[in-house]
């Protein structure tokens, strides 16, 4: 496994982040343990979750998950970098009108606090907004995890979803406060989806923010079954955008059939050529897809199959606004 610092912060982490989102939903929690063991021992130390993750009425059982797999013991929360989001509503009825989703200081407090529970464990490396909250001053929020931060219960601060200029709002405010502000941006990004290249990850390299991809492979599309629409799978679920999409993913799975990789390890292995990618969250749900995954790392792409890969998946045209002005 290879490592890097998580952003601009002293903090290093594996250049794979173990998602955990089907955790309880789609994976049960002994091959949940499983998985987590297998990473661990590859060296794969980044886990990535959400109280939300569970979903509905479930929400909090994948941390809930996590939490007894550090309870086994034998150091496995000492090695784990932690990192799990707030915002969304986790139907507590003690939440009253304060359930729906949303950042205010009493939400963030009490959110904290059911995390490090479910999680059995007294901190948490990287707390991240799941979203951004607009009803919110960055006031409120920076006084908030400053807290959390002095109190040791969170090291790092984390954002998700957050356009290019909300970024560079929130490390200007946090700079004002001559507090650390954000270490890392968890954002969807893949081939087939190269917006973020515009705005946000240019902010985040300025900003000295990690960029930590979600969907990497655009909810299946990406991956090697995507042309088989196998049934239950996410390729399967995605007949129509398969569909429309037919020819690129052709000429993707063509250029995989020549190097000798399947799709989802070229996909990932493409993420990881970007300078401002620290590590894209695979989410397996087998133990099987977890190991297929490590050589990602492996896998080497030069400038020829770069060139190609942007001739499939033509992106915006680099940043803004020289992507589309003189």
């Amino acid at each position: 496994m290879q490592y890097t610092y998580l952003g601009k912060s002293g903090l290093k982490v594996s250049r794979l982040c173990l998602g955990t989102m089907n955790f309880g939903p789609a994976t049960d929690e002994k091959e949940a343990f499983r998985i987590m063991d297998a990473a661990l021992d590859a060296g794969i130390q980044f886990f990535d979750t959400a109280n939300i993750y569970g979903w509905g009425q479930n929400s909090g059982l994948t941390e809930t998950i996590i939490g007894r797999w550090f309870a086994q013991g034998g150091g496995r929360r000492e090695k784990v970098v932690l990192a799990t989001k707030v915002h969304g509503n986790m139907h507590d009825p003690a939440d009253g009108p304060n359930s729906t989703e949303g950042l205010s200081s009493y939400k963030i407090r009490r959110h904290l606090e059911g995390s490090l529970k479910r999680l059995q464990t007294d901190h948490i490396e990287l707390y991240q907004m799941h979203h951004v909250d607009r009803n919110v001053s960055w006031d409120e929020l920076w006084g908030a995890f400053e807290l959390a931060v002095s109190q040791g219960k969170i090291g790092y601060v984390g954002s998700s979803n957050f356009a290019g200029w909300q970024i560079a709002q929130a490390q200007g405010k946090a700079q004002n406060r001559h507090f650390l502000g954000l270490v890392a941006e968890q954002h969807k990004y893949n081939l087939n989806c190269r917006l973020p290249e515009l705005e946000v990850l240019p902010a985040a390299k300025e900003m000295g923010l990690g960029v930590i991809p979600w969907s990497p492979l655009d909810g299946g599309m990406l991956g090697r079954n995507a042309l088989k629409k196998l049934e239950g799978t996410r390729s399967g679920n995605n007949s129509k955008k398969i569909e429309k999409h037919r020819a690129q993913l052709e000429a993707f799975a063509e250029l995989c059939n020549e190097l000798g990789e399947p799709q989802d390890n070229v996909a990932l292995a493409w993420l990881l050529t970007h300078p401002s990618v620290t590590a894209p969250i695979i989410g397996p749900r087998t133990l099987e897809q977890l190991e297929s995954s490590l050589h990602v790392i492996d896998v080497k792409l030069d400038e020829a199959v770069l060139k190609r890969l942007d001739e499939i998946f033509p992106g915006p045209g680099g940043e803004a606004p020289e992507a589309y002005a003189w």
